[in-house]
């Protein structure tokens, strides 16, 4: 009989190695970082032991020599989440999906795989739920399951080799969290199970052309709980957000290898499932009915698609020495400097107020365009004077007070006129050489002239 592979311990700090586990790494002194991992045994060829096989023998090509023909791309049904992939899914591509419990990723993945089970074979593979609840939840949201094949098992190799026999072209695995390879001994869930099961499943998808799906779950900062190297290991990796007592939901791409990184999809949660929104300009606008002070909208940009969105600002008197600056949506350090400004070089001073920014709908904006709204959103509530209802504005603000542009500003102006804005402030080089019809552009150059403007 064949001796099974040797255990060894390594120390996630300094990388000894142990043949035992131990509290404390004898070389760095660190505590609790030795972690299982199996030894790669080299073979006399040369190749490693679970790589033989994989591919033929390397050769050097000159870059002409390539082929630049870009990867087939494969609908899921669900245009936002093509939107988000870079146009579609590509076969042989691993993505992982995170975020919080509850949010929503099983439910997006069953509507797809259900969408994709039409063209294709798909097998869901659940770790945590038993099938009867998945077709507990496909029946609830309608979805139609004659070709989604369904499979609860937690053992990486005996879901390969189902795998294999069946032969799905898309492959969903729910969660990675609770998979485990036989070759190791600790239990699932830990960084070695999660990083070997994962290494596993990636090898099979890129040796069988095989798309493959891995939800993860998120710690609470937020970040996708197990090894970082789980995140490289993989082509894409999304992040589902969303407010808790909110029915929006955002898919963000943090990493791509077949696409843009920025893009945004957007989509609505209903007693029928997740439903994609179209327009989301129209959700992250609260259209008011009377003027309100501290309220500017913004036009900002994730990935292609300019949205239109609302800067809150409330600024009130401060009872404590040190007054309140707080941010949702936006930088905190970014506010801080923007305050600092104001009162430099628009004699404005905020240093008794309480200064708080959120920006509608639960929408993280990390460019620097929404600089010119949130300025005016705090003097708005400043000083208690409403701005005028149909103006938009963006713009980056420099420490010299100056009003720099932003890409893309004619997509911004356009798309602002189309939901009826009638005025809109922006940097002077972002200025239109044509009229825009139905929109009156205001050019500034300094924050002064911003100020004055409205």
């Amino acid at each position: 009989m064949a001796k099974s592979p040797k255990i060894q311990y390594v120390c996630s700090e300094c990388g000894a190695s142990y043949p035992k586990w131990a509290g404390q790494c004898a070389d760095c002194g660190a505590w609790n970082s030795l972690q299982e991992q199996l030894p790669k045994a080299a073979s006399a060829g040369g190749r490693f032991a679970g790589y033989a096989g994989d591919s033929p023998e390397a050769q050097i090509r000159r870059l002409s020599e390539v082929s630049a023909a870009s990867a087939p791309r494969t609908r899921t049904g669900l245009s936002e989440l093509d939107r988000v992939l870079g146009g579609g899914m590509v076969l042989g591509s691993v993505t992982l999906i995170g975020g919080d419990p509850g949010i929503g990723k099983s439910t997006l993945l069953i509507q797809a795989m259900a969408l994709l089970a039409s063209q294709m074979p798909a097998l869901y593979v659940s770790g945590e739920e038993s099938a009867e609840q998945i077709s507990l939840r496909a029946r609830r949201l309608g979805l139609q399951g004659e070709h989604l094949q369904l499979l609860t098992e937690t053992c990486v190799e005996r879901i390969i080799a189902l795998a294999q026999r069946h032969q799905p072209k898309v492959l969903v695995l729910d969660s990675i969290q609770t998979f485990y390879t036989e070759a190791l001994q600790s239990a699932p869930g830990s960084v070695a199970q999660v990083r070997e099961s994962a290494a596993r499943l990636v090898r099979f998808a890129k040796q069988t052309g095989t798309s493959l799906f891995l939800v993860g779950h998120v710690t609470k900062e937020g970040a996708l709980a197990g090894p970082r190297v789980l995140e490289h290991m993989v082509d894409t990796v999304l992040y589902f957000e969303g407010e808790s007592g909110s029915q929006f939901r955002l898919v963000r791409a943090i990493k791509n290898r077949f696409g843009a990184v920025n893009e945004l999809g957007v989509f609505a949660m209903t007693d029928k499932g997740l439903r994609e929104v179209s327009n989301p300009s129209a959700i992250f606008l609260s259209r008011h009915e009377q003027l309100v002070a501290g309220s500017a909208v913004l036009v900002t940009r994730e990935g292609t698609r300019p949205l239109l969105v609302e800067v809150q600002a409330l600024v009130d008197q401060s009872p404590l020495g040190n007054p309140r600056r707080v941010a949702l949506g936006l930088e905190q350090n970014r506010l801080s400097m923007l305050l600092a400004v104001m009162h430099r070089h628009g004699g404005v001073g905020m240093f008794d107020q309480d200064v708080f920014i959120n920006v509608v709908g639960g929408v993280r904006v990390t460019e620097p365009a929404a600089d010119l709204s949130v300025l005016l959103a705090i003097l708005s509530s400043f000083r208690d004077r409403p701005l005028p209802k149909e103006l938009v504005t963006f713009g980056e603000i420099g420490l010299a007070g100056e009003v720099r542009p932003v890409p893309n500003g004619q997509d911004r102006l356009r798309e602002a006129a189309k939901h009826g804005f009638q005025r809109a402030i922006v940097p002077q080089a972002n200025a239109p050489k044509k009229p825009i019809a139905g929109l009156e552009v205001i050019a500034v150059r300094r924050i002064g002239e911003a100020i004055e403007a409205v």
